[in-house]
C-alpha cells in the first residue's frame, strides 16, 4: 500500500486478515532452513514470515468468476447503483448517477437481473499420473481439485472471463503445488524435467495479456506453481535500504510489512492488491509512483530464478555491475517462459513525512497534454501525475455518491467559477490528478511550481479531496469490467509508450479507429477514453479504456477482440509500443517479431534453448508456439 493509499487505510480498504491458509490440510514446515543461505552482511537476518491478506483457498475470499473480493462489487437498480462492502470509501454508498450514465452511454437494461454464473460442478480430468503426484507430494502440498484447478487457469483477460463463467477453458491444470522456499522449487522442475510435464508459474492471476492461460493444444500434463506460500521477508537491511523477499508476496502485503518497520518499496500497479512480487519481475511491471520509486526494473538488485538448467543469479549484490549483458534484464519480462522467480532483493525507501493530493482541471485534453509534457521536460514529476480526458471525467461524476465521493467533482461555485467565470466546457474539459511525497517544504515548492506551470495552459488548481478520490477511484474501477458483462457489456482496458512529439497524433488517431469499427459493425452504444499515466523523458504512457453494448453482436468476446486488435494496429503505425506494462502474453504475438526484430526473436528463441530446452515452461508466450504434438510423460518411478 502506498503512503497516500495506507494513510487512511480504516477508510480506504479495510481488509481483515484470514485465517484460511489450508486447502484440505496444511503441511506444518519449518522455516528454519530458509536461513542457510541468507546474506550474513545484513543488518537484519530474521526471517519474517507474513500472514497474507490472501488465503491459499482463493475462493474463500476472492470473487471466483471476476475480479477482487467478492463481498466488493457494482450493483445497479433504476433508482441508483450501489458498491457492496466496506473494504473501499465507496463501499455502501448510494450511486445515484452511475445506472443513468450507463443507460447513456452503453445502453444498460437496469431492470434487468443481472447473469451471475453458477459455480461450476464439473471439471476435466487431471492427467497428472497418480506416482508423479505422489512424487510431488514429498516437496509441497498439492491439489487436484477441480476448482483450484480452474481458477488457476486464467488471468484476467476479457476472453478468461468469459470462458471462467461458462467453465468452456479447452485446458486447464491437471494439479497446483504450493512450494514454501526456493529449495523446494528446485525439486519441481527437476522432477518436471524428469517426466517431462509442464509447469505454470501462478501468482496472483492479475494477467491482461494471456501469458498464465494454459495452451490449449498442450497435451502433456500441466502442473501450476502457485507461489503465495513463498511470501517470506528473508532479511531487510536497515542500512543499505535493501530488502531480500521471497517472490510470492502479494503486493499489499509487502507494503503493509515495509510501513510497519517505517519504509515502503513504493510499487503501486493497478492490480496491487492482488498481484505478485515475482508477477511483477516476469511482465517489467509499471507503478504509478514510479516517478519516485521507478519501475521494477529500477528497484530490483537481485533475483534468483530456477530454470531447468539450474539457477540464475548473480554472485555479488551491487547497485551496478559491467559484466557483458545482464541475464537478470532476461528475466525481467520473460513471462514465465524460463523458469521461476524465487527470491527477489530490491530497494526500499523510508516512508515520506508529508503526503499530498492535488488535482488541477484544464479547458482541454491538449491543454493537459502540453502541461503534462513540459513538468516532464523540467523533470518536476511527483510520485504521480495522471490526465483523464474529458470522457473519464465524466465517468467519474457519474460515481459520485451521496456524500460526493467519485472522480474528481465539480460541484457547487467550484463548478460555477471553472465553467461559467472560466469559461471551460463541460464536454471538454479534463482533469490532472497528483501525488506529492516527500518532506513539508519539497511537497510545498513542488505543489507551487506545478501550478505555475498549469497557470501557462490555462490550468486551475481543483484542490486536494479531489486528487485523492481520483487516485484511489483506480483500485475500484476495475470491478466495473464485472457488472458489464453481467448487463451485456463488454470492455477491457489496453495501454502504449508512445513518444511525445507522436502522442496527441496516437490519442486522435485510435479513438477514430475504434469509432469507425464499432459503425462498421452497427455497434452504436459504447465508451472509448484514455488517459495519461506515466510521463518519462522521451514520453508517456497511454491508457484507453473501450467497452461496448453486445446487442447488435452475435460473438461480443470475439468482436472486442477484433475491434482492440484494430486499435493496436493504429498504436503501432503512430509510433506506439507493443506495450508499456501488460506484457506480450498470448494476446500481442502478432507483433512481437516487427517490435523485436528477426534477429531479436531468434536471441529470445536461443535463450529458451538453453535455459529450457525441454520446453517444460510450456507457456506459448510472445515469439514462443503452443506444443500441440502427443509427448510421451516419463515416470521413472
Amino acid at each position: 500500500m502506498s503512503a497516500a493509499f495506507a494513510s487512511s487505510s480504516d477508510s480506504k480498504m479495510n481488509n481483515v486478515e484470514n485465517d484460511n491458509r489450508t486447502v484440505d490440510s496444511v503441511k506444518k514446515k519449518s522455516f528454519g532452513d530458509k536461513n542457510k543461505k541468507n546474506d550474513t552482511n545484513a543488518n537484519s537476518s530474521t526471517v519474517i514470515k507474513v500472514k497474507s491478506v490472501i488465503p491459499r483457498r482463493r475462493q474463500d475470499l476472492l470473487k471466483w468468476y471476476g475480479w477482487g473480493y467478492k463481498d466488493s462489487m457494482f450493483k445497479l437498480g433504476e433508482e441508483g447503483a450501489t458498491f457492496t462492502g466496506n473494504r473501499y470509501s465507496i463501499g455502501g454508498k448510494i450511486l445515484p448517477h452511475l445506472s443513468k450514465w450507463a443507460i447513456d452511454n452503453l445502453g444498460v437494461d437496469p431492470t434487468k437481473p443481472p447473469t451471475i454464473p453458477k459455480i461450476p460442478t464439473t471439471f476435466a480430468e487431471s492427467r497428472l499420473p497418480e506416482p508423479i503426484r505422489l512424487e510431488l507430494e514429498k516437496i509441497a502440498l498439492v491439489s487436484v481439485d477441480g476448482m483450484d484447478r480452474l481458477i488457476r487457469a486464467h488471468g484476467q483477460t476479457l476472453k478468461d472471463m468469459s470462458q471462467l463463467r461458462s467453465n468452456s477453458f479447452p485446458r486447464i491444470p491437471d494439479a497446483v503445488i504450493w512450494p514454501e522456499s526456493h529449495e523446494q522449487v528446485e525439486k519441481i522442475v527437476s522432477c518436471a524435467s524428469r517426466h517431462n510435464f509442464v509447469l505454470i508459474p501462478f501468482g496472483g492471476g492479475t494477467s491482461v495479456s494471456g501469458a498464465v492461460t494454459c495452451p490449449a493444444k498442450e497435451m502433456r500434463p500441466i502442473v501450476v506453481v502457485d507461489t503465495s506460500d513463498m511470501n517470506s521477508i528473508l532479511w531487510l537491511d536497515k542500512d543499505q535500504l535493501l530488502a531480500k523477499v521471497q517472490a510470492g508476496i502479494i503486493g499489499q502485503d509487502l507494503e503493509r510489512e515495509m510501513r510497519a518497520r517505517g519504509f515502503t518499496v513504493g510499487h503501486e500497479p493497478d492490480s496491487y492488491e492482488f498481484s505478485t512480487l515475482g508477477g511483477w519481475v516476469a511482465t517489467r511491471a509499471s507503478g504509478m509512483k514510479k516517478n519516485t520509486y521507478g519501475n521494477i526494473e529500477d528497484l530490483i538488485v537481485q533475483t534468483k530464478v530456477v530454470t531447468p538448467r539450474g539457477v540464475i543469479e548473480k554472485s555479488c549484490r551491487v547497485p551496478r555491475i559491467s559484466c557483458g549483458p545482464d541475464f537478470e534484464h532476461i528475466v525481467m519480462g520473460s513471462e514465465g517462459c524460463f523458469g521461476i522467480v524465487t527470491e527477489v532483493t530490491l530497494k526500499i525507501r523510508p516512508l515520506p513525512p508529508v503526503v499530498r493530493y492535488g488535482s488541477l482541471v484544464f479547458p482541454d485534453w491538449e491543454s493537459g497534454f502540453h502541461f503534462e509534457r513540459e513538468v516532464a521536460r523540467q523533470r518536476l514529476q511527483p510520485s504521480s501525475i495522471r490526465l483523464m480526458d474529458n470522457e473519464q471525467f465524466r465517468f467519474g461524476q457519474a460515481l459520485k455518491t451521496e456524500n460526493t465521493w467519485g472522480g474528481v467533482l465539480l460541484d457547487g461555485l467550484k463548478r460555477l467559477y471553472i465553467t461559467k467565470i472560466k469559461g471551460f466546457d463541460p464536454a471538454k474539459l479534463c482533469v490532472v490528478t497528483l501525488l506529492m511525497e516527500g518532506s513539508a517544504e519539497e511537497v510545498k515548492e513542488r505543489e507551487k511550481k506545478l501550478n505555475a506551470i498549469a497557470a501557462k495552459y490555462g490550468g486551475i488548481p481543483a484542490g486536494a479531496t479531489n486528487g485523492e478520490n481520483g487516485y484511489t477511484l483506480t483500485f475500484v474501477i476495475a470491478y466495473l469490467r464485472d457488472v458489464a458483462i453481467e448487463y451485456d457489456v463488454v470492455a477491457e482496458s489496453f495501454e502504449t509508450s508512445v513518444p511525445w512529439d507522436r502522442t496527441l497524433a496516437l490519442c486522435a488517431n485510435v479513438k477514430r479507429r475504434v469509432r469507425d469499427e464499432c459503425a462498421r459493425r452497427g455497434i452504436h452504444k459504447y465508451l472509448i477514453s484514455h488517459r495519461l499515466t506515466q510521463t518519462y523523458d522521451a514520453g508517456c504512457c497511454i491508457y484507453f479504456y473501450f467497452g461496448h453494448n453486445t446487442a447488435q453482436v452475435s460473438d461480443p468476446v470475439n468482436t472486442y477482440e477484433e475491434i482492440e486488435e484494430a486499435a493496436r494496429d493504429e498504436i503501432i503505425a503512430c509510433g506506439g509500443s507493443i506495450s508499456h506494462h501488460h506484457g506480450v502474453g498470448k494476446l500481442r504475438k502478432k507483433w512481437y517479431t516487427d517490435t523485436v526484430s528477426e534477429p531479436g526473436r531468434q536471441l529470445l528463441l536461443a535463450a529458451k534453448k538453453t535455459l529450457d530446452p525441454d520446453n517444460i515452461f510450456a507457456l506459448a508466450n510472445m515469439a514462443f508456439e503452443e506444443q500441440g504434438n502427443e509427448t510421451i510423460v516419463k515416470s521413472k518411478l
